[in-house]
């Protein structure tokens, strides 16, 4: 059995995954944005979750939860799972979150990075971007390019890790609204197996994924020169580096 950490937790994709790898008899960290909401994930807790509590907008709080994960110790693998649609936040939780707790969790040989088909739509420019999230800078699209690019870049650099990225499609969440037109279980399905499945399809790295079928992302997402200057502006904005090797 895995032991696997989810960010964004307590709704949505993300606690439906929690609930499901949990069922199956995985270990499962749940993340919640403030203590508020752990209420919302109580039922896995009281089934041997374990929690922890930060906001990902706020880069020492990303900090803080990567330590908190490295001391329960023994990651397995991480879901990049949490995202907000719009707002100043756009850039530090969807893109700068995932970079930060990539750097500081050692361990894991598998990670999962929610994308979204919208990612076409992203912009490749890199200037005038407010990575602090101090003003809304980019749109949604645009930092779904940019998380599928790292989770590219990682599995090109970054050897015995398996990273993928994952188009949930679009699902009937409070982001995605109660009309949206995709499967809500085929919309986390595709995570939990990159997850935890011994299947070889699954233990490749650099694919992006649709209800585990893989698809051909955004050209940007899979061109080196993009994923290095994008790395580039995180390691600056963060002081943090991507290790030559996470796992140990």
């Amino acid at each position: 059995m895995a032991r696997i950490f989810i960010t964004g937790s307590t709704d949505g994709l993300g606690l439906a995954a929690a609930d499901t790898l949990l069922r199956d008899g995985h270990e499962v960290i749940v993340h919640a944005r403030s203590l508020r909401r752990i209420p919302a994930v109580q039922h896995l807790l009281d089934r041997g979750a374990q929690s922890v509590v930060g906001d990902l907008a706020i880069l020492a709080d990303v900090r803080k939860i990567a330590e908190d994960v490295n001391g329960i110790g023994g990651i397995d693998a991480v879901i990049h799972n949490a995202g907000v649609l719009s707002g100043a936040a756009l850039l530090p939780v969807n893109v700068v979150a995932p970079y930060v707790l990539t750097a500081l969790i050692p361990g894991p040989r598998r990670l999962i990075y929610l994308s979204s088909g919208m990612h076409r739509g992203g912009d490749t420019g890199l200037d005038g971007l407010d990575w602090a999230g101090r003003t809304t800078t980019a749109s949604y699209s645009t930092t779904k390019l940019h998380v599928t690019a790292l989770s590219a870049a990682v599995a090109r650099l970054v050897p015995g890790v398996a990273s993928n990225a994952v188009d949930p499609g679009w699902v009937p969440t409070r982001m995605g609204g109660r009309s949206a037109p995709d499967s809500l279980e085929l919309g986390h399905r595709t995570q939990e197996w990159l997850a935890t499945t011994d299947d070889p399809a699954a233990l490749g790295s650099g694919g992006y994924w649709y209800h585990q079928r893989r698809q051909a992302p955004h050209p940007a997402a899979i061109n080196p020169r993009f994923q290095d200057a994008l790395l580039a502006r995180l390691a600056e904005h963060t002081g943090l580096t991507l290790p030559e090797s996470i796992a140990p």
